[in-house]
């Protein structure tokens, strides 16, 4: 490999990440650049503070797609039903972007996704079978968030309404955002919800 400046590297790693089909990770890119890994870290920390939209995923970098309608949904499964759940989503269409509790001692812990295919959720799957760790949600009993981004507003409601008839969409707490609460009233048609 040609010995490059850092500008020219960083314009390198934005032509790898345009050019792949598939997300490509800090060893893959440092091995193309021949530099390590924490170079590659730190050129993509100062490419998205330059403005790049640049996604971290369990499979490597790539770079954000077109601009999407985002919401939080709050579910509640066991840890049987995650696969079903997260395939939910993606069937829609949808990306989903993170896993989030709210835990009243520890406050809110939250882990990036970013799963947009079935492909995606086997291999999260996988990862949390074949290793030491557990689902998040395994803190709150169940109960977490998912931010979801779709392609409009259209198909976060139907994705609301399947979470709804699966029995996945969770009753929001009094001391949650009121746009939970909000969303219990509608679907239930209880006022006092």
């Amino acid at each position: 490999m040609i010995s490059m400046n850092a500008d020219q590297r960083r314009d390198k790693i934005k032509e790898l990440l345009a050019s792949s089909p598939t997300p490509l990770s800090g060893s893959r890119l440092a091995k193309l650049l021949d530099v390590s890994r924490q170079i590659i870290v730190t050129d993509i920390a100062i490419l998205r503070a330059a403005g790049e939209e640049i996604e971290s995923t369990s499979q490597g970098y790539r770079l954000a797609g077109e601009r999407m309608c985002e919401r939080v949904f709050k579910v509640h499964h066991t840890p049987d039903q995650s696969d079903m759940e997260l395939c939910l989503f993606v069937d829609c269409g949808a990306t989903v972007k993170d896993v989030f509790v709210s835990h009243r001692a520890y406050g809110t812990l939250r882990a990036d996704l970013n799963i947009r295919s079935r492909m995606d959720v086997a291999a999260f799957s996988e990862s949390i079978r074949s290793g030491k760790s557990s689902l998040l949600s395994n803190v709150t009993d169940g109960y977490h968030y998912h931010t979801v981004l779709a392609p409009s507003e259209e198909i976060l409601d139907i994705i609301e309404d399947k979470l709804w008839e699966s029995g996945f969409l969770a009753k929001p707490l009094e001391y949650e955002p009121e746009e939970f609460r909000d969303n219990l009233k509608k679907r239930s048609g209880n006022e006092e919800a």
